[in-house]
């Protein structure tokens, strides 16, 4: 692989960039940011890199496009690129709900060229350049999206950037990836999101200034919570209807759950405790977090 575009330089965006740099993965890498807060910050940390003025030059110097911008601003951008994209170009993106996105990203992308959607799973409630690190990825899932019409020379060579990345790669349909996530990733955030507006609201309600007696189960979500917005609006948007499909499902749990406090079912409620609690042990068998009390917090 030769050269490599980056747009939108960003907690991932730049921890490509690093890893990029570190794994010498490429031997040119072109970054587009249309933030000047953010470009201020590339400069100044010295990110290894060519920040181009236009999404042109990014294109035509590069070999493999990675859109790593909120997935509102896809279309803009393909419509933009769109004539100096050639078939020779591996173009993907690092979004977490695929597929609507990919819907329009078929009907607006010329033809000819191909797009194989990527999702890293990794990141963090923190965003901006300042925050990337260049072993983000490593031992992290990342999801390729493969179809019938994927091509399968550019999906090798995806398979190939993403191991160097140090992801492990798993293929799945868009359909698929869609409805794993909504509940794996776009439910807890927004549980995340609805409990502190919950805790805001009875804190408001109460006149109670509650927040600074935050225990750890608020604290934990007001992490989550902490999320850039823009990335998360896009995601429920995206993923609509799985999402919902997903809140209905919660909202029977919690209400069976409400009933069995109500009438004090000792036994259905230990049930319940006792089987959720598993999977907090399969997460650590599986390598996906420590085994150290309060996420190894000092």
């Amino acid at each position: 692989m030769k050269n490599v575009f980056i747009i939108g330089c960003g907690l991932l965006g730049s921890s490509l960039v690093r890893r990029i740099k570190k794994k010498k993965v490429a031997k040119k890498i072109f970054i587009y940011e249309k933030s000047k807060s953010n470009i201020s910050k590339i400069k100044r940390l010295k990110l290894p890199g060519t920040i181009v003025k236009s999404l042109k030059d990014g294109v035509i110097n590069s070999d493999i496009i990675i859109f790593c911008t909120p997935m509102s601003e896809y279309k803009n951008i393909i419509l933009k690129i769109n004539k100096n994209l050639t078939s020779k170009h591996i173009v993907t993106d690092i979004g977490s709900s695929k597929q609507r996105s990919l819907k329009m990203i078929k009907k607006i992308l010329k033809k000819n060229i191909f797009w194989i959607s990527s999702h890293p799973i990794t990141g963090s409630e923190v965003s901006g350049p300042e925050h990337g690190k260049q072993d983000l990825f490593e031992n992290k899932w990342c999801i390729l999206i493969k179809d019938k019409k994927t091509n399968l020379k550019h999906l090798q060579s995806l398979n190939s950037f993403w191991k160097k990345m140090g992801s492990k790669i798993v293929l799945m349909t868009s359909e698929k990836h869609d409805k794993i996530f909504s509940i794996t990733s776009h439910l807890p955030h927004l549980i995340a999101y609805n409990l502190v507006k919950s805790a805001q609201d009875f804190e408001k309600k109460q006149k109670y200034d509650l927040i600074k007696y935050s225990a750890g189960g608020l604290r934990d979500f007001s992490r989550i919570a902490a999320s850039n917005e823009i990335m998360w609006r896009d995601i429920f948007f995206h993923n609509k209807t799985n999402i919902s499909k997903a809140i209905d499902l919660f909202i029977k749990n919690l209400n069976n759950f409400k009933k069995d406090i109500i009438a004090k079912n000792n036994k259905s409620i230990l049930k319940k405790l006792s089987q959720t609690k598993q999977v907090r042990t399969k997460i650590i068998k599986l390598k996906q977090d420590i085994d150290k009390p309060d996420f190894g917090r000092n």
